[in-house]
C-alpha cells in the first residue's frame, strides 16, 4: 500500500469499510435493499482501488484483486439490483 501512497493509518478505516460491505451482502440475502447498498459502496471502493494502482502506475493492479473483487461486487449489485426490480 505504500508505493499507491496510502498512509498506514488509514488501513484500519479500509479495512473496516470492506468488513462492512462484506456483512452488507450477507445482510442481503434476507433484506435486498441492504445488499443493493453493499454492493454498491463495495463496486464503488474497487473503482478507487482501481484508480489508485492507475495513479501510482502499477499496472500488476495488485495481481488482479481489486480487478477480481470489482467484477464480482459489480455481479452481485446485478443480482440483487434485478431482485428488487422484480
Amino acid at each position: 500500500m505504500r508505493k499507491l501512497g496510502v498512509p498506514e493509518s488509514s488501513l484500519l478505516i479500509l479495512d473496516v469499510l470492506k468488513a462492512a460491505g462484506a456483512l452488507g451482502l450477507l445482510i442481503g440475502i434476507c433484506m435486498p435493499q441492504i445488499g443493493i447498498v453493499a454492493a454498491v459502496g463495495l463496486t464503488l471502493f474497487f473503482i478507487e482501488a482501481l484508480i489508485a494502482h492507475i495513479r501510482a502506475h502499477d499496472l500488476s493492479l495488485g495481481n488482479g484483486i481489486p480487478v477480481m473483487f470489482l467484477v464480482l461486487a459489480a455481479l452481485v449489485l446485478g443480482v440483487y439490483g434485478r431482485r428488487a426490480v422484480s
